[in-house]
């Protein structure tokens, strides 16, 4: 029987796997993916200055090749989503609203401003826009 210790593999870091836009699907998480910032605007700024008590939310639209998607980006991530950054996006996951997807990064995941992307963002395929019912299924 082989142990991680006798196993070097099995202690190592999985590479991430990067995902494209259009694979989102509501109620997953755990994606990792590289986008450009297309626009970012405040929809929350409560509190003063830096302080513990102050909180910011700004809604980012981020998108790559295959499509866009609304980012919620929240207190010290709003700093690194400004329009034409591009951004690697590690462990994020999908929340709704108002029937709608968001993309967002909790304390589990990261941010990071990384070298601007050679690709041009598809804004025509807005996954933010697709409205999601909520359907009870009912085992039988």
């Amino acid at each position: 029987m082989a142990t991680a210790q006798t196993n070097g593999a099995a202690s190592a870091k999985r590479k991430p796997v990067f995902v494209k836009v259009e694979a989102l699907k509501p109620g997953t998480g755990g994606h990792t993916l590289t986008a450009k910032v297309i626009s970012a605007k405040s929809v929350l700024h409560k509190g003063s200055g830096a302080g513990p008590r102050a909180t910011k939310i700004s809604e980012c639209l981020i998108g790559d090749e295959t499509g866009v998607i609304l980012f919620t980006a929240r207190n010290e991530q709003v700093d690194l989503m400004k329009p034409d950054t591009t951004v690697i996006i590690r462990n994020a996951k999908i929340d709704m609203f108002k029937g709608s997807m968001r993309l967002a990064v909790d304390k589990w995941g990261r941010i990071e401003v990384t070298e601007p992307a050679s690709f041009t963002v598809k804004e025509e395929n807005n996954l933010s826009l697709v409205e999601y019912e909520l359907v009870n299924v009912v085992e039988k």
